[in-house]
């Protein structure tokens, strides 16, 4: 009996999990997650100390298609952008200092991964 691949969607919750508890582990403060504006979403909004982050996770079974992180290309980080000034705007944050990261996760198994944070990615 093959084993079943979860679908991307409960992929994705998967990785965010993973990556809240990274953050977490890393004393970043978890502001929001799933914050959705003009179609779009960003997975994790945090603090870390006088920072504010947004942060994209990608998450893959395998790599048939690539590193997780290739996959956020110039158009998704526009559009990242775009609903990171929405959320600025609409939370009067006129002058806080932010940064845009990724949090790629290859998963393996339900605790076996690979989890990679790049700090100020784009």
């Amino acid at each position: 009996m093959t084993p079943t691949r979860p679908t991307s969607q409960a992929l994705g919750r998967k990785g965010e999990e993973i990556a809240v508890r990274h953050l977490k582990k890393k004393k970043f403060e978890i502001i929001e997650r799933g914050f959705r504006l003009f179609r779009g979403e960003i997975d994790i909004i945090a603090r870390d100390r006088d920072t504010l982050v947004f942060v994209e996770v990608k998450t893959r079974a395998d790599e048939t298609f690539g590193r997780p992180e290739d996959s956020v290309t110039p158009a998704k980080q526009r559009q990242i952008r775009k609903i990171a000034m929405g959320y600025l705007f609409k939370n009067h944050l006129s002058d806080v200092s932010c940064r845009f990261d990724v949090v790629s996760i290859l998963v393996h198994g339900d605790e076996d991964f690979r989890l990679e944070h790049f700090k100020d990615a784009f």
